[in-house]
């Protein structure tokens, strides 16, 4: 089976390659990646010198080389991780998200419709749900009520990719995860976030009281999920990816700060930003029907990644500077 992964130099995306590459001997991966600041060759490294994947840096705007490496590759399938991701970052400059995650999504699926791609697996977020503080987990039918630039950006992907199905019959899938951890997390993440701070003794920023709750799911469930819609899903519908793993940011802050020996004055509350979710919550009926569910337990996967951060240094060290450490509010810069 050929995969084209765009946006597979990134965290979710290369793990989702070293997945597949692992899972069926008989997979071919061609990762196509602009190489932006959460992009890096550095994700791929133990996958670089496999005779079964390839990589192009190209961005996912641009119609004319997307379309010659499709026409060349002729993939199976193409699965769009490409994405600025980060809220903080949306809030300080919008304009990077629409290009990539409505723009790009758009140029994607004119590449898709014109060169008949057998399936289309678009990667979105919980975030297009909005906050859902007070309700019920919500299906795959609930509206869209999106908060930031970010999680707007992102529920504008999904509505194009649903267009193309009704419309032109593109055979695409949504797939909405929660919040994915693990290894080659950007470090501005909250949890390699606080990793990262706490190996070096410096304050950790908890936005407000901490009681934003979110669902984690370790990134390597996450790849197995993803490998079961893309066998067993129905074009033109959406999949909820939850972890069934509701907690407070400050009980995951103070969890990692138990599990490396440091102390909880560590902590320090700032400024919580504008227009902050106070929580996301899937159902997870649909892929559930598929038959997975999560495999790594929280504090295995918390384990897991620590380790993983305290024995990768050479992956984060060039990525932080000193003010990496200022105790500030990312979305102020």
């Amino acid at each position: 089976m050929r995969y084209l992964v765009i946006g597979g130099a990134g965290f979710m995306g290369s793990n989702f390659v070293r997945y597949i590459l692992r899972r069926y001997s008989d997979a071919e991966v061609l990762v196509y990646d602009k190489l932006t600041y959460a992009g890096r060759i550095e994700n791929l490294h133990d996958v670089w010198n496999d005779k079964r994947f390839r990589f192009v840096k190209a961005d996912i705007c641009d119609e004319e080389k997307l379309m010659s490496v499709v026409k060349e590759f002729e993939p199976d399938v193409i699965i769009n991780f490409a994405a600025e991701t980060h809220v903080d970052r949306s809030i300080n400059e919008p304009s990077p998200f629409l290009r990539t995650n409505v723009f790009g999504v758009f140029t994607l699926l004119e590449v898709c419709r014109k060169l008949g791609v057998p399936l289309l697996v678009h990667i979105s977020t919980d975030e297009v749900y909005g906050d859902l503080w007070g309700r019920e987990p919500v299906d795959e039918e609930a509206p869209f009520r999106p908060s930031s630039p970010y999680s707007a950006s992102k529920a504008s992907g999904d509505l194009l990719c649903q267009a193309y199905w009704r419309t032109y019959g593109v055979p695409v899938i949504i797939v909405r995860p929660c919040n994915n951890y693990g290894p080659y997390q950007y470090p501005e993440k909250l949890i390699p976030k606080t990793i990262i701070r706490a190996l070096h003794n410096r304050p950790i920023p908890i936005y407000g009281s901490g009681d934003q709750v979110r669902d984690w799911l370790y990134v390597e469930d996450f790849a197995e999920a993803l490998d079961v819609i893309v066998r067993k899903g129905s074009r033109g519908e959406a999949y909820n990816v939850p972890g069934f793993n509701e907690r407070r940011n400050i009980e995951v802050v103070e969890t990692i700060l138990k599990l490396m020996n440091k102390p909880l004055s560590l902590i320090k509350h700032v400024e919580d930003r504008p227009g902050h979710d106070r929580r996301y919550a899937m159902k997870g009926d649909k892929i559930q029907a598929l038959g997975w569910r999560p495999r790594t337990p929280w504090i295995e996967g918390l384990r897991k990644t620590i380790e993983w951060y305290l024995h990768n240094e050479w992956w984060w060290r060039p990525l932080i500077r000193d003010e990496y450490f200022e105790l500030d509010t990312p979305w102020r810069r």
